[in-house]
């Protein structure tokens, strides 16, 4: 693979990172200094140096945050905003990527990890890993508009639909759906709902495949227990298969509608 890329499989950095790093002329492989972001190299032969350190693949970590509302998923903002990594303030943490994203307005469930295979099974489109959503809507919503989510709208040069949507309560003027989606595209239930009239207030992310956002606070972050990581291994296709359906309606509790 490329330099720059090796860098970040090893979990040493993002690779547009490695790149600058590597025009700096602070990258040596195998004792000579290499400008060339693209040199290929094999993360498990070569030696890769940073300023005279060696770089090697650090331990695994696997990372669930409670994203409050307000950051944005990157790791720095040029309009000054805050970001999801102002909440990982633990010095022992590696350099870490968020696996996938939530938007600056929507809450719940971020995984992070330095593992970029697992990051990129989570990820892919063809595992159809669920990822489970409360979401507050604007009215009561009724079984046409239910239907009508999971039957899905064109919204642009995209066909936008939910595989599962079901009322969890309603007010007098709102309601919490739980929305379940198996593949994720920019802003996916927002789109739709728009495209349907119906205006989003809340949307929290209370689950990704097995993995559920529980009683996590807003703003902390836990590390994955062994067989959490496990369970999205078998869910991802990395290891004996299991169903990836996400929790019920218990695996967050949304406040009450007014």
């Amino acid at each position: 693979m490329g330099l720059a890329r090796a860098l970040s499989k090893l979990g040493f950095c993002s690779r547009s990172q490695g790149r600058a790093l590597v025009a700096e002329g602070r990258v040596r492989v195998n004792g000579t200094v290499r400008r060339d972001a693209e040199l290929r190299v094999d993360p498990d032969r070569d030696r890769i140096e940073v300023d005279g350190a060696r770089v090697g693949a650090e331990a695994r970590v696997y990372l669930a945050l409670n994203k409050p509302r307000g950051l944005v998923t990157t790791a720095s903002d040029e309009r000054g905003r805050g970001t999801v990594f102002d909440l990982l303030d633990d010095p022992g943490l590696p350099f870490l990527t968020p696996v996938g994203r939530l938007d600056r307005a929507s809450e719940g469930l971020l995984l992070f990890t330095n593992d970029t295979r697992w990051a990129a099974r989570v990820t892919e489109p063809a595992t159809h890993l669920d990822k489970t959503y409360h979401v507050q809507v604007d009215r009561v919503a009724d079984d046409a508009l239910l239907r009508r989510v999971m039957e899905g709208v064109a919204a642009g040069d995209d066909f936008l639909a939910a595989k599962r949507a079901v009322l969890l309560r309603a007010g007098t003027r709102n309601s919490w759906l739980e929305v379940v989606l198996d593949e994720g595209k920019n802003r996916h239930i927002r789109r739709l709902l728009e495209a349907l009239g119906v205006e989003v207030l809340r949307l929290v992310r209370v689950a990704v495949g097995p993995l559920a956002l529980g009683e996590l606070p807003r703003g902390a972050f836990r590390r994955l227990a062994p067989e959490e990581v496990a369970a999205m291994d078998a869910a991802t296709g990395g290891g004996p298969r299991r169903s990836s359906s996400p929790p019920s309606r218990g695996a967050g509790r949304p406040p009450r509608p007014r």
